[in-house]
């Protein structure tokens, strides 16, 4: 294939992995904005945020929000091209030029954990099987960058699937889809008092499932965490689970348990910071993460903190990190079987699109939650 007829976006890859292989650019050199790349390709914002995500999810390059992508090297695995670059195509980018394959847009955050991987597994195994490809694009948790991309992705793809941002407000794109009738579906998020396609799980049901467990093995003092920059819907809902729970009990709510007014770095365990200081104090005996990477993070602090888990606290998370920190962990936690909802959100977008059911007639499937029982919770001593 020579090369004025390989697709724009591989083409794109091409140069920058010429300029990595060749050492023209370096580890942590910054590459040009996506602006700079479409003015010197003359291509649409689309095709080099496609280059741009295939580059990164190969590991050529990476990403930090808000300052820039920079490059990481030359991947491991990468083997220089024996065969037609368009034969190497990952199944997460667009397809070739002339290609019959209709193509479903996928918004996302960003790809940072399991949950994130199970949900986009679950939907790419249905849309591969229903002969469609599957174009996913991220915003990034910017709401305007998830506006844009919604308006550049809508025209060119048969229907989307959003995992909507943090925000406190809806995205207005969104809404615009909803009135033109457009085939989409929410994932993991809805819209409050506006009837779209989503797939959601039971968010106050987990949060019950929690706050049950710990309290049947004798804990009382129960806080509940979220390091979430912007109130979401889903937070919002596994809150006021955890406080119907109690108020099943006839538990006192305790406002100082609600751990949301703050932000944590994962990575870092900072003793002055104020999670370190309420942890160290032993101010709760059983925790309830919103997220895995938090869980983690709030494990690793009992250790540097000199506390054990289950013994001396416990800890339940939202979705399974995984043994990220030790081998040996195993979490107790909620799984929303992410691998179903994104296979459910798959169908249904398809069920839009093929207009098996009127625009009109919108489904919201909401999926029941299940408690995995690990070595991160135990009787309060």
């Amino acid at each position: 294939m020579s090369v004025e007829r390989e697709p724009l976006y591989v083409q794109i890859q091409n140069h920058y992995k010429k300029l990595i292989g060749s050492g023209n650019l370096r580890e942590d050199d910054k590459i040009p904005t996506e602006k700079e790349v479409l003015e010197q390709f003359n291509v649409s914002r689309i095709t080099v945020a496609n280059a741009l995500n295939e580059l990164a999810r190969e590991g050529w390059i990476y990403r930090i929000p808000g300052r820039g992508t920079y490059v990481k090297g030359i991947p491991e695995s990468y083997v220089p091209q024996a065969v037609p670059a368009a034969a190497q195509v990952a199944p997460y980018s667009e397809t070739a030029e002339g290609s019959s394959r209709p193509k479903i847009g996928l918004v996302f955050p960003f790809v940072d954990d399991f949950f994130a991987i199970r949900l986009i597994r679950g939907i790419s195994n249905v849309l591969e099987r229903s002969g469609y490809s599957l174009l996913m694009m991220f915003s990034f948790n910017s709401k305007e960058r998830e506006k844009e991309i919604i308006r550049d992705l809508k025209d060119n793809v048969a229907g989307l699937i959003i995992f909507p941002v943090d925000a406190e407000i809806y995205n207005e794109e969104i809404i615009a889809l909803k009135m033109s009738e457009y085939p989409f579906v929410l994932i993991d998020r809805y819209l409050p008092g506006v009837e779209t396609n989503a797939v959601i799980s039971d968010n106050a049901k987990a949060a019950k499932l929690a706050v049950d467990h710990l309290w049947e093995l004798g804990h009382r003092n129960i806080a509940i965490c979220s390091d979430s920059p912007k109130p979401t819907v889903s937070v919002d809902d596994r809150i006021n689970g955890y406080i119907n729970a109690l108020r099943e009990k006839n538990a006192m709510i305790n406002p100082a348990l609600f751990l949301t007014d703050f932000n944590a770095k994962p990575s870092e365990v900072n003793p002055e910071h104020p999670l370190y200081r309420f942890i160290k104090n032993r101010m709760a005996t059983a925790y309830i993460a919103l997220n895995g990477d938090l869980g983690v993070h709030i494990w690793s602090i009992a250790r540097s903190a000199g506390l054990r888990v289950p013994e001396d606290l416990s800890i339940v998370t939202f979705d399974n990190p995984g043994s990220r920190m030790d081998a040996s962990v195993m979490f107790t936690h909620i799984d929303q079987s992410e691998d179903e909802m994104g296979e459910q959100a798959a169908e249904l977008v398809l069920e839009a699109v093929r207009g098996s059911r009127h625009p009109a007639k919108m489904r919201k499937i909401v999926q029941e939650p299940a408690l995995i029982v690990k070595q991160t919770t135990g009787e309060m001593l």
